[in-house]
Order: structure tokens, then sequence, then C-alpha cells
């Protein structure tokens, strides 16, 4: 009698996980953070809910972990660096405006933010796992636009990030305004002039 492998429970639990996430991801664009639920999410994902609760204590504790999923590889790689900083910001950030743009992006991202708003350990994690990384990114490459001159000596790279993201974080979450190309141009210009070196 031949001998059958036994199944490769990791990988079984990885398609649990991608299932999870796909599902918490879909109903929180569905039905609104407030009527997610993680019998909802088992159902949708076809895994009993103690499956869930096994690995997460809440439905946002999912979400974070859906929504925040691959970001650690997409950070990796950093900002493009042409040696010209404006047309490098301009580039990212027109494709983050896009990003921010997508329903798909934008139902998981407005729950998390309201519900971080009520909850401070949810918050901290969230900063710590998708909004810092970020801003690092950018500080390294104002960094290396400061280190070619681009950007004056004196200037305090981090908080010239912030210069940058502030705006547009904003003007998406409070919606003052739409994200858009000519916006996005505009920013990274009027930023880049307060920047620039002294003659």
């Amino acid at each position: 009698m031949a001998n059958k492998s036994a199944p490769d429970a990791s990988r079984r639990s990885e398609r649990s996980r991608r299932a999870i996430f796909d599902a918490a991801l879909a109903l929180v664009g569905e039905v609104g953070y407030e009527k997610l639920t993680i019998e909802g999410i088992a159902s949708r994902a076809g895994v009993g809910k103690q499956t869930i609760y096994r690995w997460w204590p809440s439905k946002a504790a999912v979400l974070l972990d859906a929504f925040t999923a691959g970001v650690d590889e997409d950070y990796e790689k950093g900002l493009p660096d042409t040696g010209d900083l404006a047309a490098d910001l301009k580039f990212v950030l027109r494709a983050t405006a896009d990003e921010f743009n997508d329903p798909a992006f934008q139902a998981p991202y407005r729950a998390l933010a309201a519900a971080g708003a009520g909850d401070e350990e949810l918050s901290r994690t969230f900063v710590g796992r998708l909004l810092e990384p970020g801003i690092r990114v950018y500080v390294e490459r104002l960094r290396a636009a400061q280190e070619a001159g681009e950007v004056a000596a004196d200037i305090d790279v981090r908080l010239a990030a912030e210069m940058v993201l502030s705006p547009f974080s904003q003007r998406w979450l409070m919606r003052t305004g739409e994200l858009t190309y000519e916006f996005v141009d505009t920013l990274v210009d009027q930023v880049l002039r307060g920047l620039r070196p002294r003659d």
C-alpha cells in the first residue's frame, strides 16, 4: 500500500488566512465597519469562527492584518530615486492618489481610521505598521535629496516628509477636496519650494 503524505497544515493555514483576509476586506466594503462581524467573516471565508478567534482577538485585528498584508515588501522597495526629487514624489503620490480613490482601498482604510479614533491600542498599531513605515521611505528619499544638494542642509527631513503627506491625508480623510494629479503636483511643488537650498 502506497504511503500517503500527510496534509500540509501550514499550507492549509495560509489558505485559511488568505480567505479570511479576502472576506474581511470584501465585507467591510459591502456592509461597513459597524456591521462587520467575526461570524460574517468566517461564513464568507468558509472557516469556523473559532479559527478566527484562535488567531485574532477582534474584527479590528483581522481587518488590520488583512489591510497591511504585504506592505512590508512594498516599503522595502523605497521610493524611486531618478535624481529628480520633484518628479519622483509626483510619480509616487499620483499612484497613491489612484490607490486612495479606489473604493476597495477606501473602505478598510476609513474603517480602521474611524475605529482607531476610539481605540488607542488599535491606533498605535495602525500607525506603527502602516503609517510610520510609509513616512520612513519619504524621509529616506528626502535625506538622499538633501545629500545631493536638492534640499537645504538645515531642513528636518522627518518634518518635511510630513509636510508632503499630511495635506494629502487630511484632504482624503476629511473629504475637503478631490485627490487629483493637479493637487498632488501643486502640493509637491509648493512644499519643495520651501525646502530648496537658498542662493
